[in-house]
């Protein structure tokens, strides 16, 4: 993201927007706001879930996905088979999604036992033609790798994903440092207790606001790089908050310092501030038993090395503090036993991963907002893998799946939960993540405890001594 784009956002939220007092005023009367109005009213409570005409069976479903068969508005029942529970038949009233920032799948969890990760034959040239292998960095604090469109699809390189070094020069090596369990032991600890996948992809190979517009409106609207949409062109639902508000169901976003809603969907999001709270106001709601249908949680954006969205040069330990302090918060609160938190990455910010992303189906009609000297491409293919955990009671335990999912994966996830339509051919062809839980004998109603991670005081130091001015 560019700061010129944060600052605009902030300014935007500072000085309001909605029509009954700004931000503080929404928090205090605790009023939401109406889908089609800025008035405040009182919540009537969700409508009811449509009846379920018919099921189709599970071989019909899962082919009709794998050809891109589904269009917008399918609904789940449409695109998952018989077996698949829907609606009610799932036992979660709360879904909170984190995304954090750029870090691949190989660069985290390559070096974890069980998942199809680093091997020695892994390696990239570099601008020599010199073979660069994997290798443990001993740095936390970098110099930001390399994912704009062009750069991500020349390090995909038509699948030998070889280009990560080159697109990085100079210095490109640092794309192919992992860390390991001594770098970030809760995040090992909690991947291997609950349900992770090594299967996980970003949506498209391009950079984050792209992808997070995958994530809540199933396609990127043509866009290819961090700009915003034109929402009056918009027709019909096209964005889940949209969809949540039709059917009175509620959604919030806590954020750190920048609630990307508003950066991605300024007229509408901007008109919901009452939805948009601090933080630290989550901690206070989840252990109050007070969450909506969806929860979006946010990290911190721009505190440079000491930022905790992982975003480089950002500290990967302080965003591991944060996840941790999220997830004892939850697991802890009397909502956890109809709780699902995903935690994933918008995508994988030009760090190395060894496994070619898939061809996926193409969301609409639009193409790529190509320049002359963009990379040739299509929305027909996933982004780079990255990594994905679900926390909840009903996760399978120790389980890693390999079925192949993307952002719009837990966009259709909630849609799945409330029978929701889908928002794009994307997100109708997408697996939601069922294999993750088990809903009949849920593994975790008793929820484990994780010790709270280190931040290693000396990599603090080198961070800090590295990038004096913050790294922003």
């Amino acid at each position: 993201m560019t700061t010129r784009f944060a600052v605009c956002l902030t300014l935007l939220v500072a000085c309001g927007g909605d029509d009954d007092g700004g931000v503080d005023a929404a928090v205090d009367t605790g009023a939401v706001l109406d889908a089609g109005t800025d008035a405040p009213r009182v919540d009537a409570g969700p409508e009811p879930l449509p009846a379920i005409p018919g099921r189709i069976p599970d071989t019909e479903a899962t082919e009709g996905r794998a050809s891109c068969r589904y269009a917008r508005g399918a609904m789940p029942w449409e695109t998952l088979g018989e077996s698949q529970p829907l609606g009610d038949a799932i036992p979660i009233d709360h879904v909170l999604v984190l995304v954090q920032e750029n870090r691949s799948f190989d660069h985290y969890f390559g070096a974890m036992e069980g998942v199809d990760g680093i091997a020695p034959e892994h390696t990239n040239p570099d601008a020599s033609g010199a073979d660069v292998a994997p290798f443990h960095t001993d740095e936390y604090c970098i110099e930001d790798v390399a994912h704009s469109w062009t750069a991500v699809w020349n390090q995909y390189a038509d699948g030998a994903m070889s280009g990560f070094v080159q697109t990085s020069e100079p210095e490109g090596a640092r794309a192919m440092g992992y860390l390991t369990e001594a770098d970030l032991p809760f995040y090992y600890a909690l991947y291997r207790t609950f349900a992770m996948s090594d299967r996980h992809f970003c949506s498209m190979l391009g950079p984050t606001w792209p992808n997070r517009y995958f994530l809540t409106s199933a396609t990127s609207f043509g866009r290819i790089r961090n700009d915003t949409i034109d929402e009056d062109a918009r027709e019909g639902d096209y964005v889940l908050f949209q969809q949540l508000d039709a059917r009175r169901l509620g959604w919030r976003v806590y954020q750190s310092d920048l609630p990307t809603p508003i950066g991605l969907y300024p007229q509408y999001a901007g008109r919901r501030l009452s939805r948009i709270q601090p933080m630290d106001r989550f901690f206070d709601d989840v252990a109050a038993g007070d969450l909506p249908a969806v929860t979006f949680l946010e990290p911190q954006f721009f505190q440079g090395v000491d930022q905790t969205d992982e975003h480089p040069p950002a500290n990967p330990q302080r965003g591991q503090a944060f996840v941790h302090r999220v997830v004892e918060a939850l697991t802890q609160s009397p909502l956890w036993s109809r709780s699902a938190l995903v935690i994933t990455y918008d995508e994988h910010g030009g760090f190395w991963d060894h496994v070619p992303p898939p061809e996926a189906c193409p969301p609409d009609a639009l193409a790529p907002e190509l320049r002359p000297t963009d990379a040739p491409g299509g929305f027909d293919r996933l982004g780079v893998r990255v990594p994905l955990v679900v926390v909840s009671p009903y996760a399978k335990a120790n389980y890693v799946s390999h079925e192949v999912t993307d952002l719009t994966s837990v966009l259709r996830l909630v849609q799945t939960r409330w029978l929701l339509p889908a928002l794009s051919a994307r997100d109708a062809n997408a697996w939601p993540m069922l294999d993750l839980f088990d809903f009949e004998a849920p593994p975790f109603m008793e929820p484990p405890r994780f010790e709270a991670p280190p931040v290693d005081a000396a990599q603090v130091d080198a961070c800090r001594a590295a990038f004096p001015g913050g790294g922003i």
